[in-house]
């Protein structure tokens, strides 16, 4: 993936959005949730995480807010369906370290499938999960992604300021 840095990255952020796998289109334009369609950058402005909707291209000012990215899986897809469980399964020792050595306050799984395979159970509940994963608290919050439309605008936001209070609180 030419340009492209699938993790933005440091020691005690807040929080850590975990998505799936890098999408087609964050390969061939080096920036993470940069589909049009998709409302990640609208949904952390509106949830208060960003003061202002930053654009992908301006991925890392995320530090600057506390907040880090980085994918379960790190190979590119057209469609996250492509992903196998032993894939997830094959990641979690790595992003259980990434996320020890880094010790944000929280890491945030963007959708249940990557969490859910990882752990080997057949569902995850929505919100903070009852156990943590690389030493910090664990929390499923939609993926907000453009194909992923059983999820509103007003919801996917209400489920991040949720995140955002319990962190910050």
């Amino acid at each position: 993936m030419a340009g492209y840095e699938p993790d933005i990255l440091e020691n005690g952020l807040k929080v850590i959005f975990c998505g799936l796998n890098p999408g087609m289109s964050t390969e061939s334009s080096g920036h993470s949730f940069s589909t049009p369609s998709n409302r990640f950058w609208t949904v952390l402005h509106l949830a208060g995480f960003t003061d202002e909707r930053l654009e992908p291209k301006d991925e890392r000012r995320l530090l600057a807010y506390g907040c880090g990215l980085t994918t379960a899986v790190r190979r590119p897809t057209r469609r996250a369906s492509e992903i196998t469980a032993g894939e997830f399964r094959d990641a979690r020792t790595g992003l259980e370290g990434r996320i020890c050595n880094l010790a944000p306050r929280a890491i945030a799984f963007l959708g249940k499938r990557a969490l859910a395979e990882m752990l080997q159970v057949n569902d995850t509940t929505w919100g903070r999960q009852p156990f943590d994963f690389g030493g910090v608290p664990a929390w499923v919050l939609p993926n907000p992604s453009g194909l992923n439309r059983g999820f509103s605008l007003d919801a996917l936001v209400r489920a991040y300021s949720a995140c955002r209070l319990a962190i910050e609180g």
